[in-house]
């Protein structure tokens, strides 16, 4: 009894001793960490609220007159150096101590990694180890992200495995190797981190699926979330943004759609961020209302959001949707430098609208967003497209770096206004500024050989890019294939196609539009079911490709089922160049009611190309009274591109021999200050561009040329030829028209290529405008006495001559 009054004693001692120390105040790990000493605890603490509002110069003052420092002291003060971005302040602290512990070094490992500066960073874990300071768990996250090379990453991983942090204790560790692999490229040791861990989570998961994504490797990264899903991992933000770029990659729309379904099952659709993926997939697709609606029901918006739905209908060249969003976005309060100028700026360059492209211009310089790399590209290529090449060549030598992507935009700017020859310069001036052409380059320059048609040069530009390297590079393989087919080569630009060792969408559109020009209509629709069947979704440029070839051949049912196919099956919303196809295959083949009938139903107002192409329509089938509407259209437009409406008109009332008209549309062409173009074309011969304009008597060769016209006039006239004077737009005597077709620009370079080139050897003229009647009746005539290839590229396709028929079979 007494024993147990005494345990009992001691027992009631023993509590209140410890709920007395429960009570002193203050006592926690921190005044643990400070061997209990209140006045360095309280220093510390007042030193990390002084840090946490930035008051840096404050808390060096209380760290110097601090009587008695420790560790944690020290450490708070080089974190606070790091969170200031003061590099060499937190290394003379550093280097100044004594005691460091792991926790030290790692924040300084950080400090260097941060600022991609990985080599110290590495240097500083070599050192720790070599100090007999073991690493822990954060070292490794914190020195991982700042690998940048192979080896560096397996010397680091070599170390975790040692410790034993490979193992599933420390996932978040292994969750960065896997991530770091993936930096570095090397996804095989990748997979190989993943499968070695034994409980993933989806972090785990979302790391290899982002890491697969980023490589292209599109199929993989979506078989993996289909694994995810079955072990029974929850989907993330992180997740659906990683999944739904892959479905993006492989065009999927099938796969967009349902991965839209489960995120809105999941509650995942109303973040944001998955929010604005799903928007950028719609986006892709070119599947404008779907975005638009997408965009009104989501419950919060961010300045992502506005830029993905603002591209979006640039891309689908709905300018007026995609600014008067810009201009809601305006009034919503986000930082002005997040604005999409430079969606905004190639807006203006694709209408050449100079005023709008200085106000944007101004606004970005208000912004301070035109010192933007991708905003300061995109003022070059605005200026140049606009023409305004002095202001444009000004802008890319301020440019604080002139990239690879400058320099494109600028050679772009010459190529797309047909100056090819100072495209091409700029092009040598690049690589002697010693920068690496990348795909967009090649594909530039591509352009500039098939507007010369000078396929000794793209042949040239061929080499080279086998030679940088770029050749299995899928967007340098469609520009070759572009290049040929424009170039009339045709059977190269299907070579090269069939010897990439991968084809994407883009690949499939540029075969089906090499087809669609050289008015091989069953074989770019072949191409085009093909590309379906592979497993890739069309796009609106597919779509647009298949239209073309229809109207060239003249395949209405055909063309007509895949515009309806358009939004019924693929889900994309026709564009104008749509509309403006079907209107050029409908009126070609006199179906001016359905056309009609088609431009009342568009959501945007008819344009210059729309109401040509019923003008140009009527011009064959002889529908004047159509013709003259059209031509009222045009003509009240306050801008055209060229004079094209009024010299088609002029023709029409000259065919029909009324001249008083003819010279009514000539009088008002001059008064509106319309000059008409100069028709020329030119050929290639030993590597030197010969060009030719009507009646052209100035080169060299000339009255060789004039014998080799007669000549051949000659030879067809016993072939059966007859002039077709109602070509000549002017009330000159007969005789004087049959002398003027003669000499077409056309002709003229015909006749100098075959007195300059081997017997045999094919033809390729380029011509700017469309070739005439008369002209297309005389070549397949010549092809069939000179028994040679003939192709003329006029301004809207291609025409193969071969003994005496034409590959378009007389439908253009």
């Amino acid at each position: 009894m007494k024993l147990h009054c005494v345990c009992s004693r001691r027992t009631l001692a023993a509590s209140l001793q410890q709920l007395r120390f429960l009570q002193t105040p203050r006592i926690d790990a921190r005044i643990i960490k400070t061997g209990f000493n209140t006045d360095t605890c309280r220093s510390n603490f007042i030193l990390e609220d002084f840090l946490r509002r930035g008051q840096v110069s404050a808390a060096r003052k209380l760290y110097d007159e601090m009587p008695h420092k420790n560790t944690v002291s020290t450490n708070t003060m080089i974190s606070g150096y790091v969170k200031s971005g003061e590099v060499s302040s937190a290394r003379d602290l550093f280097d100044a101590m004594v005691d460091r512990t792991v926790v030290t070094w790692t924040i300084l490992m950080g400090l260097y990694a941060g600022n991609n500066r990985f080599d110290e960073a590495f240097e500083l874990f070599r050192q720790m180890c070599r100090s007999c300071t073991l690493p822990d768990h954060v070292t490794f996250a914190t020195l991982l992200p700042g690998c940048d090379g192979a080896v560096a990453v397996a010397q680091v991983h070599a170390f975790a495995v040692k410790l034993g942090f490979d193992r599933n204790p420390f996932l978040t560790v292994c969750n960065v190797f896997v991530k770091s692999y993936c930096e570095i490229g090397r996804r095989d040791l990748a997979r190989v981190m993943f499968e070695q861990i034994t409980e993933k989570d989806s972090v785990t998961f979302n790391t290899l699926i982002t890491g697969y994504e980023k490589d292209g490797l599109y199929i993989e990264a979506v078989r993996l979330f289909v694994e995810m899903q079955q072990l029974g991992h929850k989907p993330s933000d992180f997740t659906f943004s990683g999944v739904l770029k892959a479905v993006v990659g492989l065009h999927d729309y099938v796969l967009g759609q349902q991965l839209h379904g489960l995120a809105v099952s999941t509650g995942f659709s109303r973040d944001v961020a998955v929010g604005n993926q799903i928007l950028d997939f719609y986006s892709k697709h070119d599947c404008v209302v779907e975005t638009r609606k997408l965009f009104n029901e989501m419950p919060e918006l961010d300045f992502v959001s506005y830029n993905v739905v603002i591209s979006g209908y640039s891309q689908a060249e709905q300018y007026e949707e995609s600014l008067g969003l810009f201009r809601e976005m305006q009034s919503m309060g986000f930082d002005r430098r997040n604005y999409p100028f430079a969606t905004v700026l190639s807006i203006a360059a694709n209408l050449s609208s100079l005023h709008m492209g200085r106000q944007v211009h101004c606004q970005a310089i208000v912004a301070t967003a035109d010192s933007i790399p991708h905003v300061g590209n995109s003022l070059v290529d605005m200026y140049a497209k606009c023409e305004m090449f002095e202001e444009a060549e000004l802008i890319f030598e301020s440019l604080s770096q002139q990239s690879t992507v400058s320099w494109t935009a600028l050679i772009s700017g010459y190529v797309q206004k047909g100056l090819h020859g100072d495209g091409l310069k700029l092009f040598t001036k690049m690589r002697g500024a010693n920068l690496r052409a990348d795909q967009s380059t090649f594909a530039t320059v591509l352009r500039a050989s098939a507007g010369f048609a000078s396929l000794s040069l793209g042949r040239q530009l061929h080499g080279f890019i086998i030679r940088s390297g770029n050749s299995e590079n899928v967007f340098s393989g469609s520009g070759l294939v572009d290049m040929y087919a424009k170039c009339g080569s045709i059977k190269d630009a299907v070579q090269v196609f069939q010897e990439m060792p991968d084809r994407n969408g883009v690949s499939w559109n540029a075969l089906i539009s090499a087809y669609a020009d050289n008015g091989d209509g069953e074989a770019a629709i072949d191409a085009f079911e093909k590309m379906i069947h592979s497993g890739l979704q069309p796009d609106s440029v597919s779509i647009l490709s298949v239209l073309t070839a229809c109207s060239h051949s003249g395949f209405v049912e055909q063309g007509t089922e895949y515009f309806e196919a358009m939004s019924r099956v693929y889900g994309i919303t026709p564009g104008r160049k749509h509309y403006a196809c079907m209107m050029d295959l409908l009126c070609r083949n006199g179906r001016f009611e359905e056309a009609e009938k088609l431009m009342e139903e568009m959501l945007f107002e008819p344009d210059e190309i729309m109401w040509s192409s019923v003008l140009n329509a009527c011009r064959i089938h002889k529908n004047q009274s159509l013709a003259e509407r059209a031509a009222e259209k045009l003509f009240s437009m306050e801008k055209l591109r060229d004079a094209a409406a009024y010299v088609s008109m002029s023709n029409i009332y000259a065919t029909a021999g009324e001249w008083e008209n003819v010279s009514l549309v000539k009088k008002a062409m001059r008064e509106r200050g319309i000059k008409k173009v100069t028709a020329s074309s030119w050929v290639e011969v030993n590597h030197k561009i010969h060009d030719f304009s009507s009646n052209d008597q100035r080169h060299l060769r000339g009255d060789e040329i004039v014998r080799k016209i007669d000549e051949l006039t000659a030879e067809i006239e016993r072939l059966g030829y007859k002039p077709d004077t109602s070509c000549v737009g002017q009330d000159v005597d007969e005789q004087m028209k049959i002398e003027s077709l003669k000499f077409h620009s056309e002709r003229l370079a015909v006749a100098f290529a075959l007195i300059s080139t081997p017997e045999g050897s094919p033809i390729l003229v380029m011509k700017n405008l469309r070739a005439c009647r008369d002209c297309h009746a005389a070549i397949k005539l010549i092809s069939k006495v000179v028994k040679r290839e003939i192709t003329i590229r006029d301004s809207r396709r291609f025409h193969h001559f071969r003994d005496g028929l034409c590959s378009c079979g007389d439908y253009w």
